[in-house]
């Protein structure tokens, strides 16, 4: 990882809280937002098309999330990423040192 060392605490907090959460968001953003069809998100994303359906419904990745500017911008960044099979432009390390800025705050 670039600039700073990881903090497995913090890594195991996002990957069992954070990362849900915004996979939700992104599910919520790509079928509501874009208007994707389910089956597509759930194809591009390789996750069941039930697990798509409970993210929508709030089963899976619940609980509110406060988005800053800059965990908006890493959402539509991941969205664009996911919908244009543009790989290798973002990482859960970008996710967790954006998440870690905003904790800070």
């Amino acid at each position: 990882m670039k600039g700073s060392l990881c903090d497995i605490m913090l890594c195991d907090e996002l990957a069992r809280n954070f990362l849900p959460r915004m996979r939700a968001e992104l599910v919520y953003r790509l079928v509501n937002g874009q208007g994707v069809r389910q089956s597509e998100v759930s194809r591009r994303l390789g996750i069941s098309r039930a697990a798509i359906s409970q993210y929508l419904s709030r089963k899976r990745g619940s609980g509110d999330i406060e988005l800053s500017d800059e965990m908006t911008a890493m959402l539509d960044r991941w969205a664009f990423t996911v919908m244009n099979d543009d790989t290798g432009s973002i990482t859960i390390c970008d996710i967790c040192q954006c998440a870690k800025k905003q904790k800070k705050e």
